[in-house]
């Protein structure tokens, strides 16, 4: 075992740290354009050619969906002991105290800026003003089946205050089984509380039991990402392959909004965050969370890139691990800019396109439910769609629309979980900085 600079330990031939971790970057890398390449040219050349359907549906659909199926079946044990043992770790109920609201202060705060970014850039461009009727329908007919599935699933979704008390849940197995994400982790977090009440002599061995499957969940996700080159050439092929440029051309307007939109976030919000309350080059911290970011951009998954961001924040930005489980974990569920700044820019498109016009009023309500949307979507590929239809629906325009987005979701899902985690990492580091005073003070009287 080798130890890091903040005192965290590192296992020997871990494969997403050191010189390892710098080849699978460049491995990934590879994947992501050989797959984007090879994908473009069967879309040019054989697109509509039966062998073509059958090597997605019987090879590269399959091998990324074992991929993500391994690193969601390890990412539950991982949330749990992470935010368990991170909280257990804080020692005194004021350390929690001072890093949660720090994080919830954060949270809404970013995520208001996002949502407030995404609607003004809708309002301003209009991109659904202009959109084809005749495209539309032909894109409604052909992705209808997915359309309605996604509809049924906001229909059966808990909202208000039903919606609030399902966060407590009554069966914490039922609950993991399900993959209830919120209902985990407030189990999680509210054992690691009881670590807090409990004197410490008694809670030692469970804790260490904790903290074992902490490692071990770590330990086998950093081998599973080891198929991650491979996972990434299947996800780009099946993307160009079935789509190509033919439906990024027919929502073009769409897209660039939605894009613009992140962008602004990423390398506008995120990089003045650093700068001013960070106490962080932004140039230095988009060079040490690389990983990360190909891995969101790849899996389309805040949860499934949870283990790698975990990593870069220890190795990487050298945050305290305190700190940085508690803020990733929670972020990864709980602090979702891309895909409230996504669900923003869908909604207000969609009224756009079907004629709705939402005034001031109701764009703020839009706003709310997009900022509590972001906090509560699954951090899983297309988690924003069900909330999406939901707000759709709400708001007098047809949930079946969604239909129309459905052919560029897959490439906007990748884009705007990159937005995701790297707003959880700036999270983590701003929290980090902000209660780095208050950290110390805990450690120094901690000390023997």
């Amino acid at each position: 075992m080798t130890v890091s600079a903040t005192g965290g330990k590192a296992a020997d031939g871990d494969a997403t740290g050191g010189e390892q971790g710098s080849t699978l970057q460049w491995w990934m890398l590879g994947g992501f354009l050989g797959g984007l390449i090879l994908g473009l040219i069967v879309y040019s050349s054989a697109h509509d050619a039966a062998w073509v359907g059958w090597v997605i549906s019987h090879v590269t659909s399959p091998i990324g969906q074992i991929f993500l199926r391994l690193l969601f079946m390890l990412v539950i044990p991982l949330l749990v002991s992470a935010l368990i043992v991170g909280v257990a770790d804080m020692r005194e109920i004021g350390t929690l105290k001072s890093v949660g609201v720090r994080t919830l202060i954060y949270t809404i705060a970013v995520s208001t800026i996002a949502v407030v970014i995404s609607l003004a850039l809708v309002n301003l461009i209009q991109p659904g003003a202009g959109v084809s009727r005749e495209v539309a329908a032909q894109m409604l007919a052909q992705s209808g089946d997915s359309a309605k599935a996604i509809t049924a699933s906001a229909g059966e979704a808990k909202t208000g205050m039903e919606q609030f008390i399902a966060i407590v849940p009554s069966n914490f197995i039922r609950a993991m089984s399900e993959n209830d994400v919120l209902a985990v982790m407030f189990f999680a977090l509210l054992f690691g509380i009881g670590f807090l009440f409990t004197p410490e002599e008694k809670t030692a061995p469970l804790k260490a039991a904790i903290e074992g499957v902490f490692e071990i969940a770590m330990k086998l996700i950093g081998l599973v990402i080891r198929l991650a080159p491979l996972a990434i050439f299947c996800f780009m092929f099946n993307l160009a392959a079935q789509f190509g440029w033919d439906l990024l051309i027919r929502l073009s307007g769409y897209v660039a909004v939605v894009l613009l939109a992140l962008g602004l976030q990423m390398f506008g919000v995120f990089p003045l965050i650093l700068a001013t309350l960070g106490r962080k080059s932004p140039v230095a911290f988009f060079r040490e969370v690389r990983e990360p970011m190909v891995m969101a951009f790849a899996t389309a998954s805040s949860n499934a890139t949870l283990p790698t961001s975990l990593v870069a924040a220890r190795d990487k930005l050298h945050l305290p691990d305190t700190v940085a489980r508690f803020v990733l974990t929670i972020g990864a569920t709980a602090n979702q800019n891309g895909s409230a700044m996504f669900e923003g820019v869908t909604v207000l498109f969609l009224a756009q396109f079907f004629g709705v016009n939402l005034d001031l009023g109701q764009q703020v309500v839009v706003m709310l439910i997009c900022i509590l949307g972001g906090i509560g979507t699954a951090g899983v590929p297309a988690g924003t769609l069900p909330v999406i239809a939901l707000i759709l629906g709400s708001m007098g325009v047809p949930p079946e629309g969604i239909g129309l987005v459905l052919g560029v979701d897959r490439f906007l899902d990748m884009c705007r979980t990159t937005v995701n985690v790297i707003g959880d990492l700036v999270a983590a580091q701003v929290v980090s900085a902000t209660s780095a005073t208050a950290l110390s003070s805990h450690q120094v009287e901690q000390a023997p």
